[in-house]
C-alpha cells in the first residue's frame, strides 16, 4: 500500500502543476490560463462556444487583468483585455463580418453610425479562416484594438471608444448566445 502511496503522490503532483498550465478546456479547445499582453499579465476569465444552428463555430475566451462577471465594469474599465476566437470549422470572411455587423446592429446600433471608419476598418482586416486558426482581438489602453489572425497582427485601431463597442459584441445585451456570454463571464 505505500508502494502505491509513493507513486501516487507524484502523480498527483504532475497533473497539479500541468493543470495549472492551462485555464480551461472546452469543445476540445484548451487555452491558457494566463497571456501576456502590453507587458501586463490577463488571465482567462471564462471559457464560451459559439454555436450557429447547433453547429459549433469557436470556442471564446476573455482575458482580462482581473477576474469579472459584471460586463459594464468590463466595458468601462480602461485597461488590456482580450478576446481569442479559437474556430473549431473554416468560415468564410463573409461569414464573419456578417456575423460582427449583425452583432454590432444588435448591441450598439449607433456605432454603425458614429464609429463607421472605425468598423469598416476592423472588418477589412478579416480573410476565411479554418478548423484551428484564432483570431485575437486585443485592446491596449493608449494603442488601441488590434487584430491578430493566427498572431499576426492585421490591423488597430486607435479609437478607445471602438473597444466597448467590439467586446459588446459577446458581453452586450444580444450576444450571440446566453451560454457563450455566461462563459465568458465565468458564470
Amino acid at each position: 500500500m505505500r508502494k502505491v502511496g509513493m507513486f501516487l503522490a507524484p502523480l498527483v503532483f504532475v497533473i497539479t502543476l500541468t493543470s495549472q498550465l492551462f485555464g480551461g478546456t472546452l469543445a476540445g479547445v484548451t487555452l491558457p490560463d494566463t497571456v501576456q499582453v502590453g507587458g501586463r499579465t490577463l488571465v482567462l476569465n471564462g471559457l464560451g462556444l459559439r454555436k450557429k444552428y447547433m453547429v459549433k463555430v469557436y470556442v471564446a475566451g476573455l482575458y482580462l487583468e482581473q477576474k469579472s462577471s459584471d460586463p459594464s465594469a468590463i466595458f468601462k474599465t480602461d485597461v488590456p483585455k482580450r478576446i481569442v476566437m479559437h474556430f473549431v470549422r473554416s468560415v468564410s470572411k463573409n461569414q464573419i463580418v456578417d456575423a460582427f455587423n449583425e452583432s454590432f446592429q444588435d448591441n450598439t446600433p449607433d456605432a454603425k453610425q458614429t464609429m463607421k471608419a472605425e468598423i469598416d476598418q476592423f472588418l477589412s482586416a478579416f480573410d476565411s479562416v479554418k478548423d484551428g486558426d484564432e483570431i485575437l482581438l486585443t485592446y491596449i489602453p493608449g494603442t488601441g484594438t488590434t487584430v491578430a489572425i493566427n498572431s499576426k497582427e492585421r490591423v488597430t485601431i486607435s479609437t478607445p471608444a471602438f473597444a466597448s463597442v467590439l467586446f459588446s459584441v459577446w458581453l452586450g445585451p444580444k450576444p450571440p448566445s446566453s451560454e457563450l456570454k455566461a462563459g465568458l463571464l465565468g458564470r
